[in-house]
């Protein structure tokens, strides 16, 4: 299915991803014996999208090794020069364009490989972030060279423990669903950052439902936190998430994704879907699939007006290709009614309104990636 291809990271780009992330730990662990990694971002939680744009990892110190650095001791710095001098003794020879920065980096090093695995895209990147223990034994102080301390709190690691739970009491829908919003937040001029997303996921979606469902309860309910103040962290140690945009911004386009939504569970229930649909927003996984029609109510039965009566031939035609009454959802993939998918935005050369269509990529467990 063109949606499922158009937003799902290949297996052969995954599994590289997963190879070079292992190959970046064993370096992080050859620069600080006795410390430990850790994997989180969207392939350690079984949410990645294509393109591809980095991997993320962390190396914790140990309490002896850390002792030096801290809020008010030595900044990460040069625990980053550390890392970046062990990868690249490891990793030079096998990726010659290779390139590692420290120097403006605000919580990792980034490697840059160089070598892309799907011809047509850049190559995806890795954040390598340094990080120690927090002495109250909740969460790491990591990195943050913008701030006079130059350390934040943060937890990671049972941020990525808590998604995967969620993953799997939800039978995965939770993935699914993050991977889907993720898509409409990157249409949507980004309003909140991906991890705002999966933190109001895992406030509300704590079991299966069909992946409509799922979407109604994220937007129902991340429009009335977002309205309320910015999302707090789900793990009790980080501040709260910031937005990238203002809350009305951000709580707008909420509401509007929300109105959608409910529209389509509407039509649904009615049992009005039908293949001359003028929108539809449709949910896949293999076999699973739900498809819902938003459109006006039939016209067979109404009388044809007198201006049609007189019209020419061509006259329903270009009736068909006027603006699109409904922009709500927005740039997202489109596809016809009927006769299967198109280009994404672009019209049918024979006139016919496009489908705003939401196709979300199959998502394998996260406990894989």
């Amino acid at each position: 299915m063109l949606g499922r291809r158009k937003i799902q990271v290949t297996d052969e780009e995954l599994a590289e991803a997963k190879r070079r992330r292992r190959l970046l730990a064993a370096s992080a662990r050859r620069a600080f014996p006795g410390s430990t990694t850790c994997f989180n971002g969207s392939v350690a939680h079984g949410d990645a999208n294509t393109p591809l744009t980095d991997v993320d990892l962390g190396v914790v110190l140990t309490m002896a090794d850390a002792e030096p650095y801290s809020p008010g001791k030595k900044s990460a710095l040069p625990l980053m020069e550390i890392v970046r001098d062990a990868i690249r003794e490891d990793l030079g020879d096998e990726f010659p364009k290779l390139t590692i920065e420290v120097i403006g980096r605000r919580r990792a090093v980034l490697v840059r490989f160089g070598d892309p695995v799907t011809p047509g895209q850049a190559a995806f990147t890795a954040d390598v972030m340094t990080a120690i223990p927090h002495p109250s034994g909740r969460g790491l102080y990591i990195a943050n060279t913008r701030i006079a301390d130059q350390w934040d709190r943060a937890d990671p690691i049972t941020h990525t423990r808590m998604v995967l739970q969620a993953i799997n009491d939800t039978n995965v829908v939770f993935a699914r669903a993050v991977r889907l919003l993720k898509h409409w937040n990157g249409t949507h001029s980004k309003p909140m950052c991906s991890w705002n997303i999966k933190a109001l996921c895992l406030d509300c979606l704590d079991e299966p439902m069909p992946l409509i469902n799922a979407l109604q309860v994220f937007f129902t309910h991340a429009a009335d936190q977002i309205d309320k103040g910015p999302t707090p962290d789900p793990a009790g140690v980080a501040d709260p998430i910031p937005l990238n945009m203002s809350r009305a911004d951000v709580h707008k386009r909420l509401c509007t994704a929300r109105k959608y939504i409910d529209l389509a569970i509407e039509h649904e229930k009615a049992g009005r879907p039908s293949a001359r649909s003028t929108r539809c927003i449709r949910f896949s996984r293999n076999s699973y699939r739900t498809q819902t029609a938003l459109r006006r109510r039939p016209t067979a039965s109404r009388e044809p007006s007198p201006r049609a009566a007189r019209a020419p031939p061509g006259w329903a035609r270009h009736r068909a290709r006027r603006p699109d009454p409904h922009p709500g959802l927005g740039r997202l993939t489109s596809c016809r009614s009927g006769t299967g998918p198109s280009q994404s935005g672009g019209p049918r050369s024979n006139g016919t309104p496009g489908h705003t269509s939401l196709t979300p990529s199959t998502t394998p467990n996260a406990a894989t990636h």
